[in-house]
């Protein structure tokens, strides 16, 4: 998949121009159109190719995409005075419907859309391809364009819903329900499980699987608190026999351990030739940013906030062992790095310290960082973006099995996740997580969640989740005010661009 996706077509991209006045892909009124362009399976191959480029861009999960998730969770803190203005702004509760990075990733997703329906439009032209191509291809183009409405939905509720591509700037559409948008994607995903292959040959890896459709129908229902239709989809995926657990945690977080038994969604990155393409329309935006940004000898603009770090088991609280995930997490003074050739000391740090464990001292991220094996101080590399894991499905479980099947289900679940060899935690129950009780289990699964899975931009959705299914205990982010903070607000560059959006469906506290 790295060779084939860095080869997704150049004509393509010409063809959808990005018009830096709308969210949205144009086409170029001097080139042809989508309808003309995908006559033949190599150039429907290459228009969906294309999606994924937008995904791949800083717009998304080369960039911004990480960066908007963790800043509105309460996974992270910020590094220091280096964190930017927009993304302090983010992390404060202080944004304005012009900040920046809300606008990019809002315009990231739009862009996939807008390319995805390209393809599915343009496919009606296409000869000269097998059914079972196109199909594929067509299932392919519309995940991506699903997984960017379920992520469009989470953070911003009901938006504007485009079922085909945008070739001028008077084309708009109205805002969509938050039930409309939810069922638009759980529709789209429903219709194309038929059409995807378990798994794919080494020259394709990275594409959409059945799995990843499954995956993210059971991740779309649970948002909807359907938790039944959610344990449904999400036993497929585990009945499959396809996917397991890695043995040694931190494979899932390196360079060299892409697409393993453990990924079920993975966006691939080549190498360092990270080149701030915004519009996914440059054939070298093959790297990733994020061990540049978060990494402890890096700009080290985000750092793990305290109470994430007071979160992991350890015998200093009582607990019966240290959580090994710490240390495959996180780096702190003395630890060692660059292949153990080099020691990290405090001068090497920029920003700010963390309350931990009753003192103070600089902690930075490890996971999707690259100083396992370097000791450079810049460094953007071909570090894959995990967006879905067999281990979140297997917790995803364990939370269905809580709601609507059984406790030792529930609790089995939970400790698979547990027992994977290189982290080898006791099981539940625990001195401190006992598990008698349906509040009980879930405050273990919470706990494990939390530990398992720091960092990968998924706490922000599970608390969104629980915020408005009336499960949290305690509300966990600082700023929140209720009817203002659930969601984040429209961007201002949407309202001068959508001729069909209100003043009135703006979100509310904006």
């Amino acid at each position: 998949m790295k060779n084939t996706l860095k080869k997704f077509g150049l004509v393509v991209i010409m063809l959808l121009g990005a018009c830096s006045e709308d969210s949205l892909d144009k086409v170029n009124p001097n080139g042809g159109t989508p309808l003309s362009y995908y006559s033949n399976a190599d150039e429907l191959t290459k228009g969906v190719n294309a999606i994924y480029a937008m995904v791949q861009s800083p717009r998304l999960t080369g960039r911004e995409w990480f960066f908007l998730h963790d800043l509105r969770s309460d996974d992270v803190a910020s590094g220091g005075g280096q964190l930017e203005g927009a993304r302090n702004q983010v992390l404060t509760g202080s944004l304005q419907t012009s900040n920046g990075v809300m606008t990019d990733v809002w315009k990231g997703y739009y862009r996939t859309i807008n390319r995805a329906n390209a393809v599915i439009v343009g496919s009606e032209n296409t000869q000269n391809i097998t059914d079972e191509l196109k199909n594929r291809l067509l299932g392919e183009a519309r995940f991506l364009r699903a997984w960017s409405y379920s992520e469009l939905v989470a953070l911003w509720g009901g938006v504007p819903v485009y079922k085909r591509p945008t070739e001028t700037l008077a084309e708009s559409a109205p805002r969509s329900s938050v039930d409309e948008v939810y069922q638009f994607i759980i529709d789209e995903l429903t219709a194309i499980q038929a059409d995807l292959p378990l798994s794919y040959g080494s020259d394709d890896k990275g594409r959409i699987t059945k799995g990843a459709v499954q995956a993210l129908l059971g991740r779309v229902y649970m948002a909807k608190g359907d938790y039944a239709s959610a344990k449904t989809e999400l036993e497929k995926v585990k009945d499959s026999k396809v996917y397991s657990l890695v043995s040694n945690y931190s494979d899932n977080f390196k360079e060299e351990t892409g697409f393993n038994s453990e990924s079920i969604f993975e966006i691939s990155f080549q190498n360092s030739s990270f080149n701030w393409d915004y519009d996914g329309n440059n054939l070298g935006t093959e790297g990733n940013s994020r061990t540049q940004e978060y990494s402890a000898i890096g700009w080290r603009n985000l750092i793990p906030s305290d109470a994430l770090l007071g979160d992991y088991e350890r015998t200093s609280k009582g607990d019966a062992k240290n959580d090994p995930r710490f240390s495959d997490t996180f780096y702190r003074i003395g630890d060692k790095f660059n292949n153990d050739a080099s020691t990290l000391t405090n001068d090497l740090v920029q920003g700010n310290l963390s309350n931990f464990a009753g003192g103070q001292e600089k902690i930075s991220w490890k996971k999707y960082t690259s100083m396992y094996k370097n000791d450079l101080t810049f460094y953007t590399g071909a570090m894959n973006m995990r967006i879905i894991r067999y281990a979140e499905v297997l917790l995803m479980l364990a939370e269905c099995e809580n709601e609507v099947g059984t406790a030792a289900n529930a609790i089995a679940y939970l400790n698979q996740v547990r027992s994977r060899p290189s982290v080898s935690m006791p099981v539940y129950p625990t001195t401190n997580y006992p598990v008698n009780s349906k509040a009980e289990i879930f405050r273990a699964i919470q706990h494990e969640k939390r530990v398992e899975l720091a960092g990968e931009q998924i706490r922000n959705r599970d608390i969104l989740r629980w915020r408005k299914q009336g499960k949290l205990t305690s509300e966990p982010i600082s700023y929140f005010q209720a009817n203002k903070y659930e969601l984040l607000p429209i961007p201002q560059e949407e309202f001068s661009t959508n001729a069909s959006l209100k003043p009135t469906d703006q979100n509310p506290g904006y």
